[in-house]
């Protein structure tokens, strides 16, 4: 939906429905969304997130007939696509995903190749008012980048991305964004290693003089270019958990020239004091076939886990001290108290107050994708009420931030 005041589109991620293929996709957008746009936005329009896999790519380049489909249901059921969700390529859902989700990752021509594909779909079906935006992976895995030439690579194959977004803009007059989604365990993780990235691989001599030979440009226009183009998401979730200060990284970004391209609504789990009795509680979070990459803050230096069950492990084998935990694992916005331990939500109010100081970016979005692995006590509804819930909360902590009127 359109907000006030410039701060821009809120929608949350259709990652949270089944979609690892088009029927699946086809099936969540015409059941859950509209049900959703009526609770929150009955009259329309109502902004829509789609994640889109590998496959359904495949079925709407393939099968043109889709493509009309899915334009004709958007304009009857007022809806509007203006963010994409393309970080999963493969399964989200049913299986073990784990560190799968970033593969493949931008070393490969499958990755280029798929983020064209959706970028080609969105200058065709997002409205002409809005700059739509293409959510991605964070480059690589940490532990699949081994060397230089694999990060020149990473960095050339965005790069070529990007011109290719030009080149659209030129053809049809619709300007589509690339935004990479740093995330714990990742190439691009922290937000100061994110910037130190485009400062020495995007934004250098090097970067440009390679961006401006991709896109047929001079030099000189290459900064402005790759700044319409690309940028970040920051998953608010994902900084907290690396116990981040949400307004000054979030600073860091606008001051660094990196576009914030969306604001993304998501909290995680935190136990603020580490024991034997919360220890029992989280391993109810443990059974989850998404990483939980878990960060713990003890005497100051933080250690980071790939799991919440390796941090369980290495407490297990030395219990003692004092400690907080931060782990990845995406819970409802809304709720802040989980009995033994919490949540980051605190990072969200946060980041709504710079914002509704000063917009940040012009899209919006919750992502809470982990219904279908909740521990069953936190379920009180189904998954729309969910989805409902989270949307009227930011909506009212954006007001309540927002400088009174006059």
């Amino acid at each position: 939906m359109r907000l006030e005041d410039g701060h821009g589109h809120l929608t949350y991620s259709t990652l949270v429905h089944p979609g690892d293929d088009w029927s699946q996709m086809w099936h969540s957008l015409t059941t859950h969304v509209p049900a959703v746009r009526d609770a929150v936005a009955a009259a329309g329009p109502f902004g829509v997130s789609l994640r889109l896999s590998g496959a359904s790519v495949d079925t709407l380049r393939d099968e043109p007939d889709e493509v009309e489909r899915l334009a004709g249901f958007l304009a009857e059921q007022r809806l509007y696509l203006f963010t994409v969700n393309a970080f999963p390529h493969g399964p989200f859902k049913g299986r073990r995903v784990m560190e799968e989700v970033y593969r493949p990752d931008w070393s490969t021509s499958t990755r280029v190749g798929y983020t064209k594909d959706i970028a080609d779909l969105l200058a065709r079906i997002a409205p002409a008012d809005v700059r739509p935006s293409i959510q991605s992976a964070p480059l690589a895995f940490r532990a699949d980048v081994g060397s230089a030439e694999v990060v020149q690579r990473l960095t050339d194959n965005v790069l070529d991305v990007v011109a290719h977004l030009a080149d659209l803009e030129r053809r049809t007059g619709r300007c589509v964004t690339l935004a990479l989604e740093p995330e714990p365990a990742c190439y691009l993780e922290t937000t100061e290693e994110t910037v130190r990235w485009f400062e020495d691989h995007v934004y250098s001599r090097q970067g440009l003089t390679a961006l401006a030979a991709r896109a047929g440009v001079p030099v000189s226009e290459a900064t402005d270019l790759v700044r319409r183009h690309l940028g970040v998401v920051f998953d608010i979730c994902h900084q907290t958990v690396g116990f981040e200060d949400v307004p000054e990284s979030l600073d860091l970004l606008v001051r660094s020239g990196v576009p914030i391209l969306k604001l993304q609504e998501a909290a995680a789990l935190r136990a603020p004091e580490v024991d034997a009795d919360v220890v029992a509680e989280l391993e109810r979070f443990t059974d989850t076939i998404y990483l939980s990459q878990t960060t713990e803050l003890r005497d100051g230096a933080t250690r980071r886990f790939l799991t919440l069950a390796d941090a369980i492990d290495a407490w297990r084998e030395d219990p003692g001290g004092a400690r907080e935990w931060r782990t990845h694992f995406h819970v409802p916005v809304f709720l802040d108290d989980l009995g033994a331990f919490g949540t980051t939500r605190f990072g969200i109010e946060q980041a709504l107050g710079v914002h509704a100081r000063t917009p940040l970016s012009s899209h919006l979005e919750i992502e809470t994708y982990t219904w279908d692995v909740l521990p069953p006590h936190l379920k009180t509804g189904d998954v729309d009420s969910y989805v409902v819930r989270e949307l009227q909360w930011v909506r009212e902590r954006l007001a309540a931030a927002s400088p009174a009127r006059t």
